[in-house]
């Protein structure tokens, strides 16, 4: 007989956990995202208007990614995958964080910021160790250089990939997003009948849909303490008394 599989744990993580390394979101009030209209910087019209000012923008943000460190709840996740849980990260965040807390198997559905791609070509990618995309920077084809991110009205190419994933999971853990942004938001009814399912944010009781289980928590308090029960357990469950806190 063969070893009884690994329990999995699909983790769905959003801005709130991000933003708690001190990245901005682009619905605060101030920051980086307060002088740039979301029209202008993160739609194709912007870039075909203007790329040079969209360039700009997505070059401070890859400096503030930089600057940024994983978290508690970063840490708690890669510390579960190395105990040997099976944990597979789809994340709607354009940072590395979770890659460099040690996580293994992250999906971004929303590309990567510190890479670049081709404007005629999507599968053309270009690591992005430091500085920034600048006007004139070309791909192999010849093309103008963008930042290697999914915006406003474009299709997310790795959707498809993610409904696999998550209908692969024994557990379902939501982490720090608003479930309010398409495609992603529908990823919850991708994940097997019965699967449970736990939001982790501090806005939990407002925005988890029905069957979905609340944990009222910023990210770097509530991932970890449910981590640290499953790895106690050496199963994936949900603890009514660490809820009921």
């Amino acid at each position: 007989m063969g070893e009884p599989a690994r329990p999995h744990l699909v983790v769905l993580t959003g801005a709130g956990i991000s933003a708690e390394s001190g990245i901005q979101t682009f619905r605060a009030t101030d920051g980086l995202w307060a002088d740039h209209p979301v029209e202008e910087v993160a739609t194709p019209g912007g870039w075909r208007r203007d790329p040079g000012r969209v360039l700009r923008f997505y070059n401070q943000r890859r400096d503030q990614v930089r600057r940024a460190r994983p978290n508690a709840a970063h840490k708690a996740l890669a510390a579960l995958e190395k105990q040997g849980f099976r944990v597979s990260i789809i994340t709607q965040n354009i940072d590395d964080l979770h890659e460099r807390a040690g996580s293994r198997h992250v999906l971004h559905l929303h590309g990567e910021i510190l890479k670049a791609r081709s404007t005629v070509d999507r599968r053309m990618h270009y690591p992005l160790p430091r500085g920034g995309i600048e006007l004139g920077d070309l791909c192999d084809k010849g093309s103008q250089l963008r930042p290697d991110v999914v915006w406003f009205g474009e299709e997310v190419p790795h959707f498809g990939e993610a409904c696999e994933i998550v209908g692969e999971a024994d557990l379902l853990l939501v982490v720090g997003t608003s479930l309010a942004v398409m495609p992603a938001a529908s990823l919850l009814h991708h994940a097997p009948f019965d699967t449970p399912c736990v939001l982790v944010d501090p806005e939990a009781e407002a925005l988890a849909p029905p069957g979905v289980t609340r944990l009222s928590q910023p990210a770097g308090k509530g991932v970890p303490a449910l981590v640290r029960h499953w790895r106690r357990e050496g199963r994936l469950w949900v603890p009514e008394t660490l809820l009921a806190s």
